[in-house]
């Protein structure tokens, strides 16, 4: 026979349907949650760096373009103002020494978006 609940906790997990979704995350989520965080290594901020000051100096609203660099891997997310940056922005990344690759997930932002 099963030991009975004798803690608050150990009574809402057994009785209430999915009590994980309430206020708090489960301890599955917080598992996840510590796993997918990830610290940049120097070498991989010298690298971020160098990717925001092309982008200073590029002269192109980079604002709404995030980037996140794993190694050599470089990932661009977002909005950009024109269909000129969305092949530029991608290039100016290319050519910045220690990039091995980009993943580009950039798209035009739509015409009146900004209003």
């Amino acid at each position: 026979m099963p030991k009975p609940p004798t803690t608050y906790e150990e009574i809402t997990r057994r009785t209430v349907p999915q009590p994980d979704t309430s206020w708090r995350p489960s301890l599955e989520q917080e598992r996840e949650a510590f796993a997918g965080h990830r610290e940049m290594d120097a070498d991989e901020n010298a690298l971020y760096e160098r990717i925001l000051e092309v982008f200073r100096n590029s002269g192109i609203d980079t604002e709404q373009v995030v980037v996140e660099v794993r190694r050599d891997r470089v990932s661009l997310r977002g909005n950009v103002a024109s269909e000129t940056d969305l092949t530029v922005v991608p290039e100016l990344v290319r050519d910045i020494e220690g990039v091995g690759s980009v993943d580009d997930r950039l798209v035009v932002l739509p015409t009146g978006a900004a209003d």
